[in-house]
């Protein structure tokens, strides 16, 4: 089999090459015909078999008969999906970011299921990070200018540099006492009768830099939203946020403004033509996108982000113009131009290539070194050149996840 592994920057139009491949259209170079049977694994896939199931109650995937496709783990559901599309027996499978957002078991397994039916399979890989190309594919090719392929460049891509640049000064202070933030206290959470955590113990201090870590399931995102004060299982506990008990008479909102949050689905939020420039303001403001006049200083504020971020020639364009990376670290400095006490970053480097993941590690550790703000760093990879501080990590039992200080 002629495996092809093919490492793609964030400015290749992805979308447009996988349509090719399953319309079966320029693709003579992967040895694809008119009558190759070929499948697509990727997270739109999983997404159309959940909308299946949604609709009709059972999504086609034998594994879902017993559990549903929706109640399972992010890393469950690309298992099952690849079984079932394995199952198929095609002739190409393409695999489109196959390792993103999954645990270090998870991926190992697939990898091994992958291998396994390597010689029956011929598998097209497409991927933004190098380390993620599979080891038994040797043919690996990158976009080439006069929009071909070429055989892949293993040299390190360099990027711009911000170490030198400024992270501009708050404008306004909280009034917090004392260092600590955050605080679980024997902290159990169970769903429907079953334990998802177990005497969780962690505090969280005023400048400090975390890593939250843990398999798929382990109940990392029930941590998160009881610290953003959405989840209701923090009533009750021995949960403290900002110096006050959970449930103690604050509200949702006075929590939410001392919490800054990233994820790469917020991306979407933002698919008007709202500009550069105005979407770094609406941090201030709390607001998706900008319905409200900013004040001055507000708009020297944001631009002096975007000089940090090297984007100010950038601050008029449409926001849904830029390339990901400068999308990803646009909305890094939305949730941090009010300096919040905690800045939770989940998946930050979610679909990025290697140069623009460096990028934002760049950034992510200078606003920890630069900053008062307590940076939390969500994700099951450990990266090279992140200099978190610490790491809470969550390991599944029978009865609940329990967590410890790495």
């Amino acid at each position: 089999m002629k495996h092809v592994g093919i490492f793609l920057s964030n400015t290749f139009n992805k979308q447009l090459f996988i349509q090719q491949l399953l319309e079966k259209k320029n693709v003579a170079l992967f040895g694809i015909s008119s009558t190759t049977h070929l499948q697509l694994f990727s997270a739109y896939t999983v997404q159309q078999y959940l909308l299946e199931e949604d609709i009709h109650g059972y999504c086609g995937i034998e594994a879902a008969r017993v559990q549903t496709l929706r109640s399972m783990s992010s890393g469950e559901q690309k298992r099952v999906l690849l079984q079932h599309l394995l199952s198929l027996k095609p002739d190409v499978l393409v695999l489109d970011n196959v390792f993103d957002n999954l645990d270090i078991a998870t991926q190992e397994a697939l990898k091994e299921q992958l291998s396994n039916a390597a010689g029956n399979i011929q598998f097209i890989q497409l991927a933004h990070r190098k380390k993620d190309l599979l080891a038994f594919i040797i043919d690996r090719l990158m976009p080439s200018p006069d929009g071909g392929f070429i055989a892949l460049n293993e040299s390190v891509i360099e990027h711009t540099s911000t170490e030198e640049a400024i992270v501009p000064a708050p404008l306004h202070h909280y009034n917090l006492t004392g260092n600590e933030l955050v605080r679980f206290t024997d902290v159990n959470v169970s769903y429907d009768g079953r334990q998802v955590l177990q005497q969780i113990n962690w505090t969280i201090s005023k400048g400090e830099f975390w890593q939250l870590k843990g398999p798929n399931g382990s109940g990392k995102t029930t941590l998160l939203t009881m610290i953003t004060g959405d989840n209701v299982k923090g009533y009750g506990q021995q949960l403290f946020l900002f110096g006050r008990k959970k449930g103690t008479g604050e509200t949702v909102w006075s929590i939410k403004e001392k919490v800054g949050y990233l994820t790469p689905a917020m991306t979407d939020l933002f698919a008007t033509r709202h500009t550069l420039l105005q979407m770094i303001v609406s941090g201030y403001l709390d607001q998706i996108g900008l319905y409200t006049i900013p004040s001055d200083m507000q708009l020297r504020s944001a631009y002096e982000w975007l000089q940090l971020l090297q984007l100010q020639h950038k601050a008029n364009l449409p926001f849904n113009k830029l390339t990901q990376g400068e999308q990803r670290m646009a909305l890094i400095a939305r949730a941090m131009v009010k300096h919040p006490p905690i800045l939770i970053l989940d998946e930050p480097l979610m679909g990025l290539d290697d140069a623009n993941a460096a990028k934002v590690i760049q950034l992510i550790n200078k606003l920890a070194a630069e900053t008062t703000s307590a940076v939390l760093y969500v994700s099951h990879q450990t990266e090279a050149g992140l200099q978190v501080q610490k790491i809470f990590e969550l390991q599944k039992t029978e009865n609940g996840s329990v967590g410890r200080t790495v």
